[in-house]
């Protein structure tokens, strides 16, 4: 039997390992360095409270992403009446069963939630994308109001013809003025530098198709247009603007959890706490892979296939080759933003909806550049089971840096009384109202589009002749994937495995935006 070293136990690895053991006849050894499932789509648990690392929905424009997720967790049968739910795509209708009136665990089930986020800036809210009604206008000024118009046309007649920068991308969608209001402060508060810094290629990746017209176009459609059914697909829908999504009834790592489990019981194996230090080569092959298990001893594992979700910085380090000094010197030059989530359980916030009632926003974007927090989950909003007691309101306060910052090296409790002084400031709720903290750390969240990141196609021209070595997931290939798109690098990997036919540059388009490309030509 060959056997596949899968590297770390997030989507892209549990995903490789449940689609080996379902199409072929190779064993996977899935070895994860911490003690989570999921990686950064885990489940921390606190009190009985449960946190949702960077918010995930459960949302793809993939067809077979969406099977996958509720062939594995049907929808909770409280969400529709027949126990079906209808998606629809593009093209046509499709059924997706939702299990069972009577589930055999009616835990492991998704829900489907309201998509909901906002802006709060000048210590208000703003709807996300900006809707153009009277009280955007009343809290813009009609000043300001104008000044987006007219930037707006301006980078619509005149835009940018050499779109290098992400400060490039943002004002041809949105115009000068609008980016200068919105998209600047928040999006250099995330990455540390400035927007002129930062490869257009982000925006590609992560904002896609949206754009004031776009937004625009939304906004009347959803006003004026015609309903349409509740369906979740909205595969016509630019993904930001989406307004429904599938979630775990316990969060991300709950399904992740259950994955894990399904490889076990199939015959595979799920180890944590066991580090990988060294990839072994003969030739254009990774023969086998060293880790370190949680006692510290070293093990060896011969391979006939590797998935790596390893930071490609940590992984070239490991190649017991040569490695060429300017493949080098690209590695170690990528570079990464580390991420803070400070969990306040408060009795209530200080702000509410107009009618009085609590917040509905599954996450709010702080645009307030008085303060270093980016964004704010409401917990109850992902899923009410993410809360313990339902009377109090769960939330997590997202921190953008660098583990070199003083903002790393806090203590817990110094944390925790910092980002509670913040939202305090900006008038989100009271020091008094907290009742619970809990700090979580997450290294290399987010892969950066700076550094040398312009030079990493000599990385991917490098790693790609090893023949049994696939890249996969956000950090295997240093690219800002979101969860589904890392799933389907795992899954065409295997599928070139099943085939025996390898082709390592469809990997790399997974996730690349055609349409802006061919706009840019």
């Amino acid at each position: 039997m060959k056997t596949a070293i899968i590297i770390g136990a997030g989507p892209a690895g549990l995903t490789a390992a449940l689609e080996l053991l379902r199409r072929s006849d190779v064993h996977p050894i899935v070895l994860e360095a911490t003690n989570r499932i999921g990686g950064i789509s885990c489940t921390i648990r606190h009190n009985g409270n449960r946190m949702d690392i960077g918010g995930h929905r459960f949302f793809s424009k993939s067809d077979r992403v969406m099977d996958w997720w509720t062939e594995l967790m049907p929808l909770a049968p409280t969400e529709n009446g027949a126990g079906f739910h209808a998606i629809h795509y593009q093209n046509q209708q499709r059924q997706v069963p939702a299990g069972p009136a009577a589930p055999a665990d009616p835990d492991l089930v998704m829900l489907v939630r309201p998509r909901k986020s906002r802006i709060y800036f000048l210590r208000s809210f703003f709807d996300y994308p900006l809707a153009l009604n009277a009280q955007t206008l009343r809290q813009l000024g009609p000043w300001r109001m104008f000044k987006i118009g007219i930037g707006y046309l301006r980078a619509r007649l005149f835009p940018r013809r050499n779109e290098r920068t992400l400060e490039d991308f943002l004002i041809n969608r949105f115009g000068n003025e609008l980016y200068l209001t919105f998209f600047k402060s928040y999006t250099e508060k995330v990455w540390g530098v400035p927007c002129d810094h930062i490869s257009a290629e982000w925006g590609a990746q992560r904002i896609k198709g949206l754009s004031l017209r776009t937004a625009i176009a939304h906004f009347l459609k959803k006003t004026f247009g015609r309903k349409k059914s509740s369906g979740i697909a909205q595969k016509e829908t630019e993904t930001s603007l989406i307004e429904r999504f599938l979630y775990p009834k316990f969060g991300p790592g709950q399904l992740w959890e259950h994955v894990a489990d399904m490889v076990i019981n199939m015959g595979g194996e799920v180890r944590l706490g066991w580090r990988v230090t060294r990839l072994r080569m003969e030739g254009n092959r990774v023969v086998s892979v060293q880790a370190t298990d949680p006692h510290g001893a070293s093990h060896n594992f011969e391979s006939d296939y590797v998935f790596s979700t390893m930071p490609v910085r940590e992984l070239i380090r490991a190649l017991d080759v040569d490695v060429p000094g300017g493949v080098l010197t690209v590695a170690d030059g990528l570079m990464y933003r580390d991420f803070i989530t400070v969990g306040l359980l408060v009795d209530r916030l200080a702000v509410t909806e107009p009618d009085g009632s609590p917040l509905k926003d599954t996450w709010i974007y702080i645009q307030e550049p008085d303060v270093l927090v980016g964004r704010l989950q409401i917990f109850n909003n992902w899923s009410p089971f993410m809360v313990a007691d339902p009377s109090k309101v769960w939330i997590g306060l997202e921190y953008f840096c660098y583990d070199s910052d003083d903002l790393w090296k806090m203590s817990d409790g110094d944390m925790a009384r910092f980002a509670i002084a913040e939202i305090e400031k900006i008038g989100i709720l009271r020091a008094s109202d907290v009742r619970d903290t809990h700090v979580v750390r997450v290294p290399k969240t987010y892969p950066a589009y700076f550094g040398s990141y312009d030079r990493f196609d000599e990385i991917v021209r490098y790693m790609d002749r090893f023949e049994n070595l696939f890249l996969v997931g956000r950090n295997g290939m240093h690219k800002y994937n979101n969860q589904d798109h890392s799933m389907l690098t795992a899954m065409t990997a295997v599928d070139q495995i099943v085939a025996g036919q390898i082709d390592k540059s469809v990997l790399w388009q997974i996730n690349t935006e055609q349409e802006y490309h061919e706009q840019k030509k």
